[in-house]
């Protein structure tokens, strides 16, 4: 199920809020969200709830082993391990076996069969939620969790159960067992979440078509180098609005519950430094390799490119079992040792306006890499984009494309940018209750969250084309 559906939007979600305010101990609040939580995730998955039920008991057992052992240093770092391992194990056997096995058949007489399995949807995010719980209580940084549903619930947490964000479980600890639904939190929350999915289902699904358009249409040795540039375009404004949206919805669906998760994106192309970019862009997942790989490596102190080579290794290896997510990540490892030791003394003093081009064409660059899992397809695209193949990079069609399209990628910028809170920072009265409390604001910002809604909803009557890329992940 995915929150950009009819489905879940007029029916699962209205229900979940109705049952959810039934009963009065937050015991039995959690126990509803938990059953919403695995009715939603055994919606699309119904075999795979299995796995994931079995990862969330395994690591629950090992914190209670954990906790029982901490005065034992030996003890306590040993199931630390053999928990860390039993949680990662299923990670690594769904969706890393088939590159490991590739990589066997290259070798002489050797022919292992590839696994027909698919990977359990969000086992990325939520293998890593319950590791940091289970790290986090080795540091002796969260409480033992003795009750085995809200555990769960931690784990299958509907909200952010198939795309994050990674929300840490000291993060979240003292929220399972004190909370409550406000007004203000139900109303806030569902503003939040409406914009994420306009953001998702009016700007991310449009640019999604562009890209099956051009650069995702199997036909890469026709396209003119407009038509890459139109299609690269499009897929670093769909992979955006398309993850930060689904982020907006996941914090909003939160705050509707009471729940407060931390940003996962905070203007990553306002950016004018990869350095900038990596500190706004999937936030959760960043701060996650720093604190529990990069820094316990010796962070800065000890073999600092060594820890960084390893971090982005892992970053780009986590997204996905194909060579160009691995060189994804190394290709960022590369940039920002550059910057770090070249450019970034001299690019600081540069104003943002200007540092932007270059950015831009980093980030599309990398996200090209990110996009093609054939290193030969994005041979090619290199090749027609630079037009070294001897394509005119304008030809008819690309120049209608692009000319077609230029409003939406112009609004897209635009929408990019950190306007709104710049403008309240400039106009800080425009923050307080007093303005938020006047029938203006009331009105105009209800009358636009509905009419965003109306807008969303309409464009998903009818529209086959509303893949979430995170998923896959």
């Amino acid at each position: 199920m995915v929150f950009s559906s009819l489905f879940f939007l007029y029916a699962f979600l209205p229900l979940c809020l109705i049952v959810y305010q039934i009963p009065r101990s937050l015991k039995f609040k959690n126990l509803v969200l938990l059953v919403f939580s695995l009715f939603f995730y055994a919606w699309g998955e119904p075999f795979w709830i299995i796995q994931m039920l079995i990862s969330g008991i395994w690591v629950f057992l090992s914190g209670l082993v954990l906790e029982r052992y901490k005065h034992d240093p030996a003890i306590h770092k040993t199931i630390l391990t053999i928990g860390t391992v039993g949680a990662l194990l299923p990670l690594f056997f769904f969706k890393y076996a088939g590159f490991f096995i590739r990589i066997i058949n290259v070798l002489p007489l050797i022919n292992i069969p590839l696994p027909g399995w698919t990977m359990p949807i969000g086992i990325s995010f939520y293998t890593f939620q319950i590791l940091s719980y289970l790290i986090d209580l080795y540091r002796g940084q969260c409480k033992v969790q003795k009750f085995l549903p809200d555990f769960l619930l931690y784990q299958a947490l509907f909200p952010q159960l198939i795309a994050g964000p990674i929300v840490r479980y000291s993060d979240i600890e003292q929220q399972l067992r004190e909370r409550r639904i406000t007004i203000r939190g139900l109303a806030d929350g569902t503003k939040r979440f409406i914009v994420g999915l306009a953001k998702k289902t009016l700007i991310a699904n449009y640019a999604g078509t562009l890209v099956v358009q051009t650069i995702g249409s199997g036909n890469l040795n026709t396209l003119s180098g407009i038509e890459c540039f139109v299609g690269i375009l499009a897929f670093t404004i769909q992979i955006y609005f398309d993850f930060s949206g689904y982020s907006d919805m996941a914090i909003g669906l939160g705050h509707m519950f009471g729940f407060k998760f931390k940003e996962n994106f905070d203007y990553p192309y306002y950016s004018k430094s990869v350095t900038e970019f990596w500190r706004r862009w999937h936030i959760s997942l960043g701060t996650f390799f720093r604190d529990y790989v990069y820094i316990p490596l010796g962070g800065n102190r000890h073999h600092r490119l060594r820890n960084a080579f390893i971090v982005w290794f892992l970053t780009g290896f986590w997204h996905g079992a194909d060579w160009n997510f691995i060189f994804w990540g190394l290709y960022y490892f590369a940039i920002l040792q550059i910057e770090k030791y070249l450019t970034l003394k001299y690019t600081d003093k540069i104003p943002r306006a200007i540092m932007w081009i270059p950015m831009s064409i980093v980030t599309m660059l990398g996200f090209a890499i990110f996009y093609f899992t054939s290193i030969p397809d994005l041979g090619i695209f290199l090749s027609r984009l630079l037009t070294f193949a001897g394509n005119d990079f304008i030809n008819l069609k690309g120049k209608l494309l692009f000319n077609q399209n230029l409003v939406f990628f112009i609004f897209s910028w635009i929408a990019s940018m950190p306007i709104v809170p710049e403008i309240r920072k400039r106009l800080p009265g425009l923050r307080s209750y007093r303005f938020r409390a006047t029938k203006f604001y009331v009105i105009g910002s209800t009358v636009s969250i509905l009419l965003l809604l109306l807008i969303s909803t309409a464009s998903l009557v009818g529209d086959s084309f509303n893949p979430f890329l995170y998923f896959r992940f």
